[in-house]
């Protein structure tokens, strides 16, 4: 996938970007037509107060606010033939100094699940923790019995590290994370030091 600016990627299928203001319909389309759940990680459903214009700048305006604070970078996906807004991808929790990581997250609307659109936006993610925002390592932590999340993390190069026991409030109970990472140098690219962050 092409660079086409900072935290930006495009290539014939998809692009991934910030969101922005103009994308409030698009938002809004992808929650008003979510199909019926497929497992328990795929219930995204909102509410019609949360689906307003002001909710989205809400959305809008943290997100901005998370990105200069470089906490939590959330990323809009796009399918570039129909230009549909078709999820997210996110790195969260940042955190800098010795560590140089984050978190790396990903939802793809259940319609366009089975295209490949999950491993092509997650592995320009990693490529944008990586080049653009100059981390050092990439975690995604996932529910040890969500197979297709683990597929995805194994097809995109992660490797497994090991069990968190109740790390996440999800659900309302305490669930278990298995952690798959990789490093810059897992994707051949050398971590240069940086004061920019």
């Amino acid at each position: 996938m092409k660079k086409t600016g900072f935290l930006c990627r495009k290539d014939k299928r998809l692009l991934i970007r910030p969101f922005k203001q103009e994308d409030y319909l698009a938002w809004k389309y992808f929650f008003d037509t979510l199909a019926s759940p497929k497992n328990i990680w795929d219930s995204h459903i909102k509410s019609k107060d949360e689906l307003s214009k002001s909710s989205f700048n809400k959305l809008l305006k943290l997100n901005n606010e998370c990105i200069k604070k470089d906490l939590i970078y959330r990323l809009a996906v796009f399918e570039v033939k129909s230009g549909s807004f078709i999820g997210q991808v996110s790195l969260m929790n940042v955190v800098r100094g010795v560590t140089q990581s984050a978190y790396l997250g990903y939802l793809i609307h259940n319609c366009f699940w089975g295209k490949g659109y999950g491993k092509a936006a997650t592995l320009a993610t990693i490529d944008i923790a990586f080049k653009d925002l100059n981390l050092h390592r990439v975690e995604a932590g996932i529910e040890p019995y969500n197979r297709k999340s683990i597929f995805l993390a194994k097809s995109i190069g992660l490797r497994k590290e090991g069990l968190k026991k109740k790390m996440v409030l999800l659900r309302g109970k305490w669930q278990d994370l298995t952690i798959y990472s990789a490093t810059c140098e897992d994707f051949s690219l050398k971590w240069r030091e940086s004061s920019d962050f």
